[in-house]
């Protein structure tokens, strides 16, 4: 299989010829179509999330073809099409058996390892880690079973691919942690991969108004065509009166999709009596949010996180691809330029540089 390898935090990935070896008890080995270049693995990249083994492949956002199956697989076949998922779940723990299959008590979030505690791949006799279970910047790669998700083959691989962390945790977060309600206000800080997709969640919803708020103005446009009523440049604006102003009494919800503090301390700030603010993007290790009590409990004010947002993989993954293929759901619109595995340091590049709505490697 060939990868693009991050050996140490702030260091160029290399593409590497790694060993992968065939899948054990309920595994299946992937060909890869496509990988989604997420923030969390720039994270990871350089250096702002700490104890991430390496050396590791990257990219938890991909789709591909299911090539072999190890023994005791009964849900997937060889030809099969799949949508990756971070998030293998066991199916009997507590969290799975009352509906929260993303808080999996058998994931092992930051160690690199499959369920059962090992990896799969390896460089000249070294371990090579996956990250979140997966590791999408490689032609191939074995996962658990419940982390490949069946899906109709009609739908494009490459889009299909965003499905797996980008458009999943946004429009999860508005659709199942938040629950948002027609006609309720919303404020999305940041408007990156994963914000562009809270807005598609409000829109769909029919919350309004729907406020993007970011600092680079071709991201808040990108957020307006998909469905942002208002846009706040928070390079010029105070969001947080913007918010007041645009509203009235504040945000019935904020979705901070970035992982900055102080954004989450300002989405707070911007909530309405009785709000709720949901955080998704996760800061730099050892990073705090200072808070204001007060208001927390005299306006009975929500602090709440998102993981993935809230997914059912096997029910809510086929529910994105059945949403694009009848025209409720934008992907093709959040792609803004493809790359090919080598290209992933560029992709990077262009991501810390806010120049990517979506970037997607292509194999």
């Amino acid at each position: 299989m060939r990868a693009s390898v991050l050996f140490e935090p702030r260091t160029p990935l290399k593409v590497e010829e790694l060993e992968l070896e065939a899948p054990r008890e309920s595994e299946v080995l992937v060909r890869m179509a496509a990988s989604g270049v997420c923030h969390s693995c720039l994270h990871a990249a350089d250096g702002s999330w700490k104890g991430v083994p390496m050396p590791i492949v990257l990219g938890d956002e991909g789709a591909g073809v299911v090539e072999t199956v190890g023994p005791g697989v009964r849900t997937l076949a060889p030809g099969d099409h799949v949508i990756l998922s971070w998030a293998p779940t066991c199916g009997r723990c507590h969290y799975c058996v009352i509906g929260r299959p993303n808080l999996c008590e058998r994931r092992m979030p930051g160690r690199g390892v499959l369920p059962d505690g090992t990896t799969r791949m390896s460089l000249g006799g070294t371990p090579v880690y996956h990250y979140g279970h997966v590791a999408t910047y490689a032609s191939r790669t074995v996962v658990h079973e419940s982390s490949a998700i069946a899906i109709d083959p009609a739908m494009p691989l490459d889009r299909a691919a965003l499905i797996g962390c980008s458009v999943m945790t946004g429009i999860g977060a508005v659709i199942n942690t938040a629950a948002v309600p027609a006609g309720a206000s919303i404020a999305v800080f940041g408007a990156g991969g994963i914000g562009l997709n809270v807005v598609q969640g409000g829109a769909m919803v029919a919350a309004h108004p729907i406020i993007a708020v970011d600092v680079k103005a071709a991201k808040l446009a990108q957020a307006e065509a998909l469905g942002a009523t208002h846009a706040i440049d928070a390079s010029k604006d105070d969001p947080v009166t913007e918010i007041r102003r645009i509203t009235g009494r504040g945000a019935d919800f904020t979705f901070v999709a970035v992982g900055d503090a102080a954004a989450v301390g300002q989405a707070a700030d911007a909530l309405a009596p009785g709000g709720t603010c949901v955080v998704i993007g996760v800061p730099a290790t050892g990073h705090t949010v200072p808070l204001d009590v007060r208001p927390l409990v005299t306006g009975e004010r929500v602090i709440r996180g998102s993981s993935y947002g809230s997914a059912r993989t096997r029910e809510d993954l086929p529910r994105m691809v059945s949403l694009y293929q009848a025209g409720k759901l934008k992907i093709d619109e959040l792609i803004t330029k493809r790359y090919g595995l080598e290209d992933a340091n560029e992709a990077f590049r262009a991501l810390a540089a806010g120049e990517l709505g979506r970037g997607l490697i292509v194999f």
